[in-house]
């Protein structure tokens, strides 16, 4: 059993903690005083750096009871959720079955209602809360060869700004952090589409190509965790964090360029005009 401060430290809660931004951002939280718990499929109880891993599968309803319960009877309240569990599929649409995009909203979109549900009485109880989802960029603009998490995104977007218009009453704030390329695994540790189509091969070469150099040169985890620091401690609470530079310029294109024109840049910078 982990040893905590008094609770006049603010705990936090953070999903997919065992690598990549949630690792990143469970460990900023802590070095700045948060009691943290952080979990994984596979954890074992143990402390990593100031954060207490515990077994949760976003997946399964008991499993998600289990580990907010057990993470409540420890840290005594829950001022800070973290939904960051998550993959990616990429591949062309038509190239993945709908068994494979069932899965992916089972982990991305209802893993973060599951999680969310389960932490949401604690919250009202206290009088307060805030509930940080892991978004990204592809929640505002298309995703070309990452349709189906594009579309888990978008979802996490419209939940999420329409679940924070619900809980403000009860002291509670829902806000989204929208990251662009970021240096994770979560490229080289996603599925391709279980169903190929060679008709898209060729385009999808010139798109991966593209892609694996955007990657290259974006963001560490420790800079999303920064992000989410400060959404976490913000005294006036928004709804959407843009996470470095590339992705507040995307947002702010979305927004004022054309339609026409966005999706020429898009086409051209993904190298499938």
């Amino acid at each position: 059993m982990a040893t905590y401060a008094p609770n006049t430290q603010k705990t936090a809660f953070v999903t997919g903690a065992s690598s990549g931004i949630g690792r990143a951002a469970a460990q900023a939280l802590a070095r700045t005083g948060y009691r943290v718990i952080g979990t994984s499929r596979k954890a074992n109880g143990q402390m990593q750096d100031g954060v207490r891993m515990i077994a949760c599968d976003v997946t399964d309803d008991a499993s998600v009871a289990d580990a907010v319960a057990q993470a409540h009877a420890e840290i005594g309240r829950i001022d800070l959720l973290v939904n960051n569990a998550g993959y990616a599929v990429s591949g062309a649409a038509e190239e993945s079955s709908v068994e494979q995009v069932r899965a992916l909203f089972d982990t991305n979109v209802l893993g973060t209602v599951r999680v969310t549900n389960a932490v949401l009485p604690i919250m009202r109880a206290q009088g307060s809360g805030r509930i940080l989802n892991l978004g990204s960029v592809f929640g505002l603009i298309p995703g070309p060869f990452g349709a189906y998490y594009a579309a888990t995104k978008h979802a996490i977007e419209g939940y999420s700004e329409s679940l924070d218009h619900e809980v403000r009453p009860f002291g509670i704030r829902v806000g989204v952090i929208e990251p662009w390329a970021t240096k994770t695994a979560i490229e080289a540790n996603s599925p391709k589409g279980d169903r190929p189509v060679a008709a898209y091969a060729q385009t999808f070469a010139r798109y991966q190509t593209a892609f694996d150099a955007a990657m290259a040169a974006g963001d560490t985890p420790e800079d999303v965790a920064a992000t989410i620091l400060a959404a976490a401690q913000d005294p006036a609470a928004r709804l959407r964090y843009p996470s470095g530079k590339a992705a507040k310029q995307t947002a702010l294109l979305r927004r004022f360029l054309p339609r026409a024109l966005f999706d020429r840049s898009l086409r051209k910078q993904f190298n499938i005009a």
